[in-house]
């Protein structure tokens, strides 16, 4: 009987890692901006391996009453959207960069971003 048990036990836990969304996970590699502190000290930012589909505000910029970030580059193996409004707004999706190194110029405002392993419908930045 305990065997019988922990066969299915072992069986429901496999099914359940199975059907989890490949989304869950994080995005592999890292995410670098530019950004101003009060005092005008040009700072570096980045996220490490940040989760997908999760909203992020950038570490230094993510309030909309200060001034955003700038110049992202995406090295992850996600694509990232960049958002100029704090909380990932949905109004103000700006561009998505594409995984694998992909920067944008120093124009490219951004104050949140959202990784995703799969292609967003937005306007991608060209290579």
């Amino acid at each position: 009987m305990k065997l019988r048990n922990a066969v299915a036990a072992t069986l429901g836990a496999l099914a359940l890692t199975l059907s989890m969304s490949g989304s869950a996970f994080a995005a592999e590699g890292e995410f670098h901006y530019t950004y101003k502190e009060e005092d005008g000290q040009v700072r570096e930012g980045a996220l490490s391996n940040p989760a997908n589909d999760t909203c992020v505000n950038l570490f230094g910029v993510g309030a909309d009453e200060i001034p955003a970030g700038y110049g992202p580059q995406n090295s992850t193996d996600s694509y990232v959207i960049l958002y100029l409004g704090a909380d990932c707004n949905e109004d103000s999706p700006t561009e998505v960069l594409k995984p694998e190194g992909q920067r944008a110029t120093d124009d490219m405002k951004v104050r949140s971003v959202k990784f995703t392993t799969e292609r967003p419908s937005l306007r991608l930045m060209p290579r």
